[in-house]
This record gives structure tokens, C-alpha cells and sequence, in this order.
């Protein structure tokens, strides 16, 4: 009895080999991106919705918008916050389905942590949305984008808004546990996506009411807008990028500790 191959296992069991958590995560990551590719309304809202927006604010309304630049290197920013708002939605939807429809329970039966399976999500989500800002990046240098940024500004534009990413996968993750069903998730992270709008994403903060001005100057979207658009036009921004980093950190902090306890409630 001792000898087989179950008793093996659960004896091997507390202490996982490195090679098998590594396993496990890749396993998990490469089964949220083949989910994302199957859903077809998913990867029109990742890659299509945000690149329709950029050309709708770039020729219909930039006209009318002043910011004291040329307002396709205004707005590139705020179109990529918007494009990872959107892609936090999927994040939620996804993580809320796998706890609603048992597959947690065909995952515990095969040995398979909760944790590693959020991980996926969270990581799949952060490459997903990475992806669509490539994206985005080459529409809009096709339509006269003409960030001045030196390589050393670029490298850290990509780390806050990749940083930014990874707080709101996070976020939506937390989400999709505390919800309790697919379409609460969606509801929920939907007004995500709108955060971008009342920033200086898309017109500077100066121009809104006077009773908006206090929230659109200190929230994340505007921090991170900020420092994104600055270091890609080179003129860097050190008070925004330390702002950036510290809203991206700290919802990162709040989000995983939050995910963490209710995951266990839920699923325990």
C-alpha cells in the first residue's frame, strides 16, 4: 500500500519540485492565452476597439482639442490606458468563469494549486495587453506619432505602463473572486475602462470644471498618462513617474493580498 504510485504522490506532495511549479505556471499561462484566442469579441476589444478610438480622437475630435502639441503625441497614452482597462475586463470575466463553472475542483483533483492557476490569468493577461499596446504603438506611428523620447526614456515608459499593466490584471483578478458571476465581472471592470477619461488622457486636466479638476489631477490614469507621454516626447516627468509607480505598487500590494484571502474563502 505504501509502495504505490498514489501514496507517492501524496507523499511528494508538500514539497513541490521547482521544475513542477515551473511547469504548472507555464501550463496555466498557456491555457489563458488559448482561451483568449477562442474568444473572438475578446480580442476585437483588446486589438480592434482601442485602435478605432485612437482614430476617432486623432481625426474627428483633435481638431477641436488644444493642448500645446500636435494631439496624435497627446493622446497616444490615454488610448493605451484605455486598451488596458478593457483587457482588465477579460481578466475578471475569465478568473470569475473558471471559479463559477467547477473547474477549480478538476484542477484540485489533479494537484493543481489555486494560486498558480490566477498566476496564469494574471500573467496571460499582462502579455495579452502588451501585445495590443505594440499594436496601438505602430497604428499610431503609421498616422505621424513622433515620440522624441532617447532609449533610456522609452525603456522606462514601457516599465510604468507595463507596471500599470500588471496592477490592474491584478485588480481585475481580486475582482473575478469577489464576484459571483461572469457578468458581475465584466459590469464591475467596465467602469475600469473609463478611468482614462476623467485624467489627462485625452484633454489636460486644466481645461475640465473646476469641481473634476481635484480628482482627474490625483488619480492613477493621470499619473501614468502623464509620465508615458513625457518620457516618449523626452521631457521627463519625475514627480508624475514616482506617482505612476507608487499607485501601480501599491494596488498591486492591495490586490494580491486581497485575491489571496478570498480565494482561499471561496474555494476552500
Amino acid at each position: 500500500m505504501s509502495d504505490s504510485p498514489y501514496a507517492v504522490s501524496i507523499r511528494e506532495r508538500p514539497t513541490r519540485a521547482p521544475s513542477r511549479i515551473r511547469t504548472e505556471a507555464q501550463t496555466m499561462v498557456k491555457r489563458s492565452l488559448r482561451l483568449s484566442l477562442r474568444n473572438v469579441d475578446s480580442l476585437m476589444t483588446a486589438f480592434v476597439l482601442p485602435v478605432l478610438l485612437m482614430l476617432m480622437f486623432v481625426y474627428l475630435f483633435g481638431g477641436a482639442i488644444h493642448t500645446g502639441s500636435r494631439y496624435v503625441d497627446y493622446v497616444v497614452p490615454g488610448v493605451l490606458l484605455v486598451c488596458v482597462g478593457f483587457g482588465a475586463a477579460t481578466t475578471a470575466v475569465s478568473v470569475s468563469h473558471d471559479l463559477t463553472t467547477g473547474i477549480i475542483d478538476r484542477f484540485r483533483s489533479l494537484d493543481v494549486r489555486g494560486e498558480t492557476l490566477i498566476n496564469g490569468h494574471v500573467v496571460a493577461s499582462v502579455l495579452r495587453n502588451l501585445l495590443s499596446s505594440a499594436v496601438v504603438f505602430a497604428v499610431a506611428l503609421a498616422i505621424g506619432f513622433r515620440p522624441h523620447g532617447a532609449p533610456a526614456n522609452w525603456t522606462a515608459a514601457i516599465g510604468i505602463l507595463a507596471l500599470y499593466v500588471l496592477a490592474l490584471s491584478w485588480f481585475a483578478a481580486a475582482i473575478g473572486i469577489i464576484v459571483r458571476s461572469p457578468e458581475a465581472a465584466q459590469g464591475i471592470t467596465f467602469l475600469v475602462s473609463f478611468l482614462p477619461y476623467p485624467s489627462s488622457a485625452f484633454v489636460p486636466v486644466h481645461t475640465m470644471p473646476s469641481w473634476l479638476q481635484g480628482f482627474a489631477a490625483d488619480q492613477p490614469a493621470t499619473a501614468v498618462a502623464d509620465s508615458v507621454r513625457a518620457l516618449l516626447n523626452g521631457n521627463p516627468a519625475p514627480s508624475s513617474e514616482w506617482h505612476a509607480i507608487i499607485w501601480s505598487l501599491g494596488l498591486i500590494a492591495v490586490s494580491v493580498t486581497l485575491a489571496g484571502c478570498l480565494y482561499r474563502r471561496r474555494a476552500g
